[in-house]
């Protein structure tokens, strides 16, 4: 079963959050925590080989659809809203277009149902040259990441999955093995006669190029309800570079 922290515990509105690659159910804690504050009961998940979730050499689209399905089940959710950023996103159409019984709005942020090239390839070489055996704070991982990636604030993103394996060494919590060898995955377009007519809001990051304007035909063909907006001031992290916005945005059609 998927880890999960759930806010607003009881609450009347079902929403689920889907984190994107690299990521964990701690990066939508602030905006969680908001949601609940308006009456919603939000279910943030970490998906397989991510945060505390399980750990599995089997990783795609399909199984982690699969593994939300149980979700669903175990928690009996019927009719929740869900929202998924980029990996999130793509792992959200998947599930809305196979379960849309289980899916009474969707969200997704800042991805296409198209194929991504891979382009995580310097995030990849920094996180696998840290060999933790050598390493005794996380200043000392930073400096290793930094020799691959320049933008700190997707620095300090990744090590957010930082923790004590034992009182003396430092770990990933993602599976940084299993999604190394499976990074094709993550680019994988959403099956062609797949295809969702509830109602869909994609959002995207003005200064991200994740969406394009020639990526609406696509959306529109297996989304067929869907709107756009642009999250001024925001690339691909929308939500925590413009999180007011994005906020305002999510609740407005939520709450429509």
């Amino acid at each position: 079963m998927l880890y999960s922290k759930i806010e607003g515990a009881g609450n009347t509105k079902k929403l689920v959050i889907i984190h994107g690659f690299l990521g964990m159910s701690d990066n939508w804690k602030s905006m969680a925590i908001k949601w609940a504050e308006i009456g919603f009961e939000v279910h943030s998940v970490d998906l397989r080989n991510h945060g505390r979730s399980f750990h599995s050499e089997d990783f795609s689209y399909e199984i982690m659809a699969n593994d939300l399905k149980e979700y669903f089940d175990f928690h009996q959710l019927n009719q929740a809203a869900v929202l998924g950023h980029s990996m999130g996103g793509k792992t959200a159409m998947l599930f809305a277009t196979l379960y849309p019984e289980l899916v009474k709005k969707l969200i997704i942020a800042d991805i296409a149902p198209k194929y991504y090239p891979q382009h995580h390839q310097n995030i990849l070489k920094g996180l696998n040259a840290i060999d933790f055996k050598n390493i005794s704070n996380r200043n000392e991982v930073e400096s290793i990441l930094a020799q691959y990636i320049a933008e700190a604030g997707t620095r300090q993103f990744l090590m957010k999955n930082l923790y004590w394996v034992t009182p003396e060494q430092l770990g990933f919590r993602f599976n940084l093995k299993v999604l190394t060898d499976k990074i094709e995955e993550i680019g994988k377009a959403l099956p062609y006669e797949n295809q969702f007519n509830g109602t869909t809001l994609f959002l995207r990051g003005e200064l991200s190029l994740y969406i394009i304007d020639e990526d609406w035909h696509t959306v529109k063909h297996h989304f067929p309800n869907a709107t756009l907006k642009t999250i001024p001031s925001a690339g691909h992290w929308l939500h925590a570079e413009n999180p007011a916005v994005f906020y305002q945005e999510c609740v407005s059609f939520l709450l429509e």
